[in-house]
């Protein structure tokens, strides 16, 4: 059932497996970096350009997802994937090397749960058996498309956000049992509150996250207390603390379950400003750490929130405001098997 972007998939398609690849400073600062499959010591992951080792990472970690799964690439039926970079590029040789049936999607850093819905919706349609789903961003490679050229050496303030090196892909599969499975989701609607600053984005994007969160409420009758974690995709510390207030002022109950990948990832270190952000951040968190705790059982039911700003280089350098989304996936731990 379909209403006002909020939708329930009847057979609950499972996530059989993820993976995850980072670059050198993921592994060194992030708090998730024993979670992550695979690691790079080199940025560029040993290859001749930023944009080459970008789609390298994009590349592992579908290859690691398919590894634990024991799936060959030949039996995926689609390829759902974005990432930053003009024209997505990256995603595009990515889907050339696999050789999959491919659909490139731009939801900006919100396009890990909307490459997720996405692939629900194929699957619970009975249109597709395996799908892998997923995003990515590489560090130099998007902060010198969408803010300077990394020699340029700009200073940036406390509200700026550190774009993540990292890629994160997911195995979305028919429901098994005891597998984590997606129950329902909610497509978000376009949000722009007139900001332009590319360089406070989190502030820009909390709106977006907590329309769709009263959306995702109303439209499947839930309420704040039905989740383990609440997790939004790359707020980071002004956003997510924004985000908050915004709930509070909505009269929601507001409890301790809330979560921001990009304030938690790495470590709240203020070397990073406000966080982190970029298509791999929310991939690179909602991949490993929530999928393993739903995995272990230490999660029941989560609500993933990813939030995406829609600029482009070009729009913002002309003045325009800048228009964020938020979309939204339900999954459970899944039943066990009796």
């Amino acid at each position: 059932m379909v209403k006002n972007g909020t939708m329930t998939f009847s057979t609950k398609p499972s996530i059989h497996s993820a993976g995850v690849a980072a670059g050198p400073l993921e592994d060194k600062k992030s708090i998730f970096a024993k979670q992550f499959d695979k690691v790079y010591e080199d940025e560029r992951c040993d290859l001749p350009t930023n944009e080459d080792g970008h789609r390298q990472l994009m590349y592992d970690a579908v290859m690691i997802a398919l590894s634990k799964a024991k799936k060959d690439v030949q039996k995926i039926d689609f390829f759902l994937t974005g990432d930053l970079v003009n024209q997505m590029t990256p995603s595009n040789f990515t889907a050339h090397s696999l050789g999959i049936p491919y659909i490139g999607l731009f939801s900006a850093c919100a396009t890990s749960v909307s490459s997720m819905i996405t692939g629900a919706l194929f699957t619970d349609a009975q249109q597709a058996n395996w799908i892998v789903a997923g995003s990515s961003s590489q560090h130099n490679a998007v902060e010198r498309q969408f803010r300077y050229p990394l020699e340029y050496g700009s200073q940036k303030g406390a509200t700026a956000q550190w774009t993540v090196t990292a890629a994160g892909a997911v195995l979305i599969g028919k429901n098994k049992p005891g597998m984590p499975s997606i129950e329902c989701a909610t497509v978000g609607k376009v949000v722009d509150m007139g900001m332009t600053d590319p360089l406070n984005m989190g502030s820009a994007m909390a709106p977006a996250a907590m329309a769709t969160l009263s959306s995702h409420l109303i439209g499947h009758s839930k309420t704040i207390d039905d989740y383990d974690t609440i997790i939004t995709g790359d707020l980071g510390s002004n956003g997510f603390k924004i985000f908050k207030a915004l709930v509070n002022e909505a009269g929601l109950p507001h409890t301790k379950n809330f979560r921001d990948a990009g304030e938690e990832f790495y470590g709240k270190d203020p070397s990073f400003m406000a966080g982190a952000s970029g298509a791999g951040c929310s991939a690179a968190v909602f991949f490993s750490d929530v999928y393993e705790k739903l995995c272990t059982g230490e999660y029941q039911r989560v609500l993933m929130i990813a939030t995406g700003a829609l600029l482009s280089p070009l729009s913002y350098q002309q003045g325009d405001t800048i228009p964020c989304i938020a979309h939204a996936i339900e999954i459970t731990a899944g039943e066990v098997a009796v």
